[in-house]
C-alpha cells in the first residue's frame, strides 16, 4: 500500500487552519471584551485571519499599539497648521509636551487567557 504523504499534509493543513480559525475567533472575542471602549472603535476593529497555518489577531488602527503598550512622554507638533488648538484649550499651542499614556493591554491578555479544549 502506497502512502500519499501529500494528501496527508493537505488534510493536516486544513485541520490546522480550522483549529487556528476557531482559536482566533476566541482570542478576537476576548480582545474585543478587554479593549478600552471610549468610542468602541478600537474593539470593533479587532479581527483575525489565518493563512498557511499562521494566525494573526489584531487591529488595523494605528492607536491600537499605543493602547496595548502605552507611550513614552513625547512632543506633539502641528503638521498642517501653525499651532495646535482643541475645544477647552486656553489658546493655540506651538507644541504640547505629552506626558505619555499608560498601557491598557487587551490583545496580550486575550492571547494568554487559559482556555479549555474546544
Amino acid at each position: 500500500m502506497q502512502i500519499d504523504h501529500a494528501s496527508i499534509e493537505t488534510h493536516l493543513g486544513i485541520a490546522e487552519n480550522e483549529l487556528l480559525d476557531h482559536l482566533g475567533e476566541l482570542i478576537k472575542t476576548d480582545a474585543r471584551e478587554f479593549a478600552p471602549k471610549d468610542t468602541g472603535t478600537l474593539a470593533a476593529s479587532i479581527d483575525h485571519e489565518v493563512n498557511d497555518q499562521v494566525l494573526r489577531v489584531g487591529s488595523n488602527l494605528d492607536r491600537a499599539i499605543w493602547m496595548e503598550e502605552g507611550t513614552k512622554p513625547h512632543v506633539i507638533r502641528p503638521k498642517n497648521a501653525k499651532a495646535l488648538f482643541w475645544p477647552g484649550a486656553e489658546h493655540p499651542w506651538a507644541l504640547v509636551n505629552h506626558p505619555g499614556t499608560m498601557a491598557r493591554p487587551f490583545l496580550r491578555p486575550a492571547l494568554w487567557i487559559k482556555r479549555e479544549a474546544a
